[in-house]
């Protein structure tokens, strides 16, 4: 390994690694230095979804689409007061990006299939890529080899080097010794969200949510806190997406992971999917729902209750964030959801169902029952459904005893909870469980102008620092299906563009 580059790329999730390739296709040299013992990051474990306007697969669809209407739609997803803070300038920028980004990944071999509906937007934006987003690590690290980039993994950076004027590279921990590498153009943070850096997070959004877990637990805001060292500006740290509920991960990984992400079969793969009947789309689609997506809120708002590993229930189920503060707290931060048979039948048909990917798939019990019998389990009394998941029957029946009590107005809720009309009974019991609270994506980062450099408390470029991805949020908000990866490795492509087109030019 050289102690100096053109470019280090600090992070090997979806952006850093588009960036690396990017720069590298301009012929810059490039370091890139991830923290952990693999590639991926929080992109790694996604489905993978690419939400982008104008692209050649809509326009193939006969979908007319630009990104102003995008950016619209876009300012949908978020409540009122958070999309607020949004930096609409930088997101209108992007989104008019997205469709060159999607091609290029084309062009590196990627398959996807879409666009797919997701309402608010007004048309199908979702390219959903073949077969998950494990396709973009891997694509991305073979063309790094065969540009003759560096990758160092268990590598994780410490400190960011200037010389007073400018940043000229990092300090690393490499095989146990720290490094001193050099970037001649520029250091580009990529380092992933702070969605699992608890001080982060009660720093910048209140310490009653530091016991709630990030969905990736190696997300710790390195990036931030390095960009924070050398006096970046942070903004919209204290927005996050969630906490929410959601059903833990299966144990090993879901079949779809262990699709091939290169080669012929994933290619022959890309190629049949487009041609597969619309029903068998949708199982694969709803196999990838019931892992990643939460249970929806009606659920409590129909009856629902939540208990705990000893049977008991802990909080008002209809009260949100504070149920999921209350979540974080039980033992093994773990709850589950109790539908007794009027519940259970509700959601077994349309329009009530468990979980859903708007208007592509929708799950209901029996889906659950089929597909993730890890977090659902039926019975035809409490004892029976208790005794499948060791709680503890005497604490479950006293619960929905406690429960049906207030229901019937001889007592108030513990807990707070009202305008409850029906009592838990009947002969089929549903549990779905274990679930936790987690924080899906954080929306904070460093601001950026439009060549996604940092910039400073007075709003100045810092020179030779960039940040991209969720590093690089620049104020941006960006709920919704695919805008996070598609503004990852959007990022990612602008940064190695740019610094790549810097070895024909003095400019800093």
């Amino acid at each position: 390994m050289l102690t100096e580059y053109d470019v280090i790329i600090v992070g090997g999730g979806g952006s850093g690694l588009a960036a690396a390739v990017r720069a590298l296709e301009q012929g810059a040299s490039v370091l890139v230095l991830e923290k952990q013992p693999q590639l991926g990051g929080t992109t790694g474990m996604a489905i993978g979804s690419f939400t982008a306007n104008g692209t050649s697969l809509q326009r193939d669809a006969g979908v007319i689409d630009n990104a102003d209407d995008h950016e619209t739609d876009a300012g949908q997803f978020a409540a009122a007061e958070v999309e607020a803070q949004n930096n609409s300038e930088l997101r209108r920028f992007f989104l008019g990006e997205t469709a060159v980004t999607l091609e290029w990944l084309r062009g590196m071999g990627l398959y996807f299939h879409g666009p797919n509906p997701e309402p608010p937007n007004r048309v199908p934006r979702m390219h959903n890529i073949v077969p998950n987003a494990k396709a973009y690590i891997a694509a991305f690290q073979a063309r790094i080899i065969r540009l003759k980039g560096t990758i160092v993994c268990s590598a994780p950076v410490v400190e960011l080097v200037s010389d007073g004027t400018r940043i000229t590279g990092v300090v690393a921990e490499i095989e146990g010794t720290q490094k001193a590498i050099t970037a001649k153009r520029g250091v580009v943070l990529a380092a992933g969200d702070y969605s699992s850096a608890p001080e982060m997070i009660g720093r910048f959004k209140g310490d009653r949510f530091k016991t709630i877990e990030g969905v990736n637990p190696k997300a710790c805001g390195d990036g931030h806190l390095l960009a924070e060292q050398v006096g970046a500006q942070l903004l919209n740290m204290e927005i996050t997406y969630g906490p929410e509920l959601r059903f833990v991960p299966p144990p090993g990984d879901p079949f779809e992971q262990l699709l091939p992400t290169s080669g012929l079969l994933a290619k022959l793969l890309g190629k049949l999917v487009p041609l597969l009947p619309q029903a068998v789309i949708n199982w694969r689609i709803k196999r990838l729902l019931l892992t990643w997506q939460h249970p929806e809120n009606s659920l409590f708002d129909d009856g629902a209750i939540l208990i705990n590993a000893d049977g008991c229930r802990f909080c008002n189920e209809t009260d949100s964030p504070a149920r999921e503060i209350a979540i974080s707290e039980q033992p093994g931060k773990a709850t589950f959801i109790l539908l007794d048979e009027r519940i259970a039948a509700h959601y077994s048909q349309w329009p009530y169902f468990i979980s859903t990917a708007p208007k592509i798939a929708y799950a209901y019990v029996d889906d659950y029952l089929r597909l993730r019998p890890d977090v659902s389990v039926a019975a035809d009394s409490l004892e029976a459904i208790a005794e499948q998941r060791v709680l503890n029957a005497s604490n479950l029946k006293a619960a929905v005893q406690q429960f049906n009590h207030y229901v019937s107005g001889e007592h108030v809720d513990s807990f707070g909870r009202t305008g409850d009309a029906c009592p838990l009974t009947g002969k089929r019991w549903v549990l779905l469980g274990p679930a936790k609270a987690y924080f899906t994506t954080t929306e904070g980062g460093v601001a950026i102008n439009a060549g996604l450099q940092a910039l400073n408390e007075s709003g100045q470029p810092i020179p030779g620092l960039y940040a991209i991805g969720s590093n690089g949020m620049g104020g941006q908000v960006l709920w919704g299906h695919g805008l996070h990866i598609a503004w990852a490795i959007t990022s990612g492509r602008l940064v190695g563009e740019k610094l790549g087109e810097k070895l024909n030019s003095s400019e800093q």
